[in-house]
């Protein structure tokens, strides 16, 4: 198996932080690697140092040479002036590069090493780029290729960034939570280009069913080092779980033995034999092992709602539209004590506004909202709170509460309460700015959770947040005594925390489906299947009635006069062209054309070929006719 990227004692730190130490691993070609850890503890920037945008401080980084890498940032920028296809051209790549050079050739007197510029242009299929492009940008579902980068969704950007990632066709494609603001039909495409392609992956995505159905290998980073799997994550669960109890086992071993040992120590004199020494030399080996301590926290959200009455909310006729864009047309809902909804839909259907809607942030058009006296918000919006990145983790919870009340007559200081939060007293003095994505994300929802909402709204909160967290987090929801809604493009996450689904289908049709995500799917594409097979079923009847009809669709057709004298010259126009392409063709393998001869010959070789297609096309209507 060919070697595409080599890694070797990688070393990373942020001054006392250390992300990894003495970190090894290797990509071949075929792997469909998924890497996985918590949040802080370097996954993006692992793939930053490999995609060459960050640094590091020992180690070494070996590609294949001439290794094609694509890489897909967590959050791609681009200026907000461009155009949708500008953007796909502003971050150079070979094709793009090439392309460059070949226009600046072409308006450069004599035209240098056009020769050489044709031939790699030849090579790479250049020439087709932009029609690539448009092809690939056409199945995200992003058709306006003028508009401008700065009108555009965190999801079409997210989309513009994908394309412009794939349509270079990398040898190893790296993605940096791929998933994050796709809805759920591009997840389940994406997911489906992965399969099909020839793609190496190195992937980092909190997505576990994008995990299990596309990566055949699971690397983790646990403790600064470096844990491969080979399988997809089902597998790594398992054998994660086995590794953990078999290293637990090995220290507990350690401890027994380490206790005779610290015993021989202190009996032994100071001076010693070379048999004493090559036993004292093995106690400090086997002290490592015996102190050795494993991460094994986990957020616990052991907070307790308080009360709600039986009386939430009720939407009578609630009508919400922008333009021509219809959000809610005569929407009417009783929400049910302890009910768990999810809602699904495609980007721009109104997902995010109906929450808005509904929690009184956006007014409707019409219709009224009556909500219960009882009903406690707990919003957690897509947007996130915005933290003052000067101000220390600990402040931001004291600046809501100081002390966090439980229930039950339990309550917890600020400090204990981010601790239960997997912040350690040393985390909690740090500033803001020095929080990972996700760490902010766990900020934000310990802010949440500590007001003891009874009515959660979680508006994608799985974005940013590693898996560790998802786990613990579906595990709360699951045993929240309250209200929840949550809008989430994760499905593992929608199965496991809601009891039914509102889909949002655009244009103001919503419809209520009992069931999860999954049994949601199973059902629309069996609806799908009995669809295509009910049209198939009906286009065979038109074939067999036309087919017995004995009627040839172009019987009662006659030639125009001038069709005929079309159909007359017809045959002698197509057989110049073919000799004039012949012609060409003979000329430009001779080798002994001119730069501009050979570009204006090529260019007028492509315009026959085309005029012979049409004239066949049309030669074959009229034959038809004449028939």
């Amino acid at each position: 198996m060919i070697s595409y990227l080599q890694i070797e004692n990688l070393t990373k730190s942020f001054g006392d932080l250390v992300l990894f130490e003495n970190l090894s691993m290797g990509i071949s070609q075929g792997d469909r690697i998924g890497l996985i850890a918590k949040n802080g503890t370097g996954k993006t920037t692992l793939l930053n140092i490999i995609a060459g945008k960050e640094g590091y401080d020992n180690g070494r980084i070996a590609f294949r040479r001439d290794l094609r890498v694509g890489y897909l940032e967590q959050d791609p920028a681009y200026p907000d002036n461009l155009t949708v296809i500008e953007a796909c051209f502003h971050h150079g790549n070979e094709v793009i590069d090439l392309i460059k050079k070949y226009e600046i050739c072409l308006q450069t007197p004599g035209n240098p090493n056009m020769d050489k510029l044709l031939s790699q242009m030849d090579m790479l299929n250049a020439w087709e780029y932009e029609l690539k492009i448009k092809q690939i940008l056409s199945e995200l579902k992003i058709s306006n290729f003028d508009q401008k980068v700065g009108e555009l969704s965190g999801g079409q950007l997210k989309r513009v960034a994908l394309a412009n990632t794939l349509i270079t066709e990398p040898d190893l494609l790296i993605l940096d939570e791929p998933t994050n603001h796709l809805d759920l039909e591009m997840t389940e495409w994406l997911e489906g280009y992965l399969k099909r392609s020839n793609l190496s992956l190195l992937m980092v995505t909190h997505d576990r069913y994008f995990l299990d159905r596309v990566c055949s290998v699971i690397m983790e980073i646990d403790n600064q080092q470096m844990y491969t799997y080979k399988g997809n994550y089902s597998y790594y669960l398992e054998k994660r779980q086995e590794r953990m109890e078999a290293a637990n086992a090995e220290v507990a071993k350690a401890k027994n033995l380490y206790k005779t040992e610290l015993e021989w120590m202190r009996r032994m004199p100071q001076a010693r034999g070379t048999k004493a020494r090559y036993r004292e030399d093995a106690f400090y080996d086997l002290e490592k092992v015996a102190k050795k301590t494993f991460d094994t926290s986990s957020v616990e959200l052991q907070m307790g709602a308080s009360y709600i009455g039986t009386k939430i909310f009720e939407a009578n006729n609630v009508n919400k539209k922008f333009d021509d864009l219809v959000i809610l047309d005569d929407f009417s809902y009783n929400f049910s004590r302890y009910e768990k909804m999810g809602i699904v839909g495609n980007n721009g259907t109104g997902k995010s506004t109906f929450i808005k809607v509904m929690m009184g942030e956006l007014a409707p058009d019409s219709g009224t909202i009556d909500l219960g006296e009882t009903v406690r918000f707990g919003y957690y919006s897509q947007d996130g709170l915005e933290f003052d990145d000067q101000v220390k983790v600990i402040d931001v919870v004291r600046n809501i509460a100081d002390v966090i009340d439980l229930g039950n007559g339990k309550q917890l200081t600020a400090s204990q309460f981010l601790q239960h939060f997997l912040f350690t007293p040393e985390t909690q003095y740090n500033y803001v700015y020095k929080l990972s994505g996700g760490e902010r994300r766990r900020l934000y929802l310990c802010t949440i959770l500590m007001t003891n909402p009874n009515f959660l709204v979680l508006d994608e909160p799985t974005n940013d947040l590693d898996i560790m967290t998802l786990n613990v987090l579906e595990d709360y929801l699951q045993h929240f005594k309250g209200c929840l809604i949550v809008i989430s493009h994760d499905r593992y996450f929608m199965d496991k925390v809601v009891d039914h689904l509102m889909v949002f289908n655009g244009d103001g049709d919503i419809r209520n489906f009992p069931g999860n995500y999954t049994q949601y799917r199973d059902w629309k594409e069996f609806k799908e299947e009995e669809e295509k097979n009910a049209q198939k079923a009906k286009l065979a009847q038109v074939e067999d009635k036309d087919k017995h009809s004995k009627v040839r669709h172009n019987e009662n057709r006659k030639m125009t006069y001038s069709e005929k004298r079309e159909f007359e010259t017809i045959e002698k126009d197509i057989d110049k062209l073919e000799a004039q392409k012949a012609t060409i063709e003979d000329e430009l393998c001779a080798g002994d054309l001119s730069v501009e001869e050979l570009t204006k010959k090529s260019k007028k070789l492509s315009e026959i070929n085309d005029s012979i297609d049409t004239k066949t096309m049309r030669w074959l209507e009229l034959s038809e006719i004449e028939g």
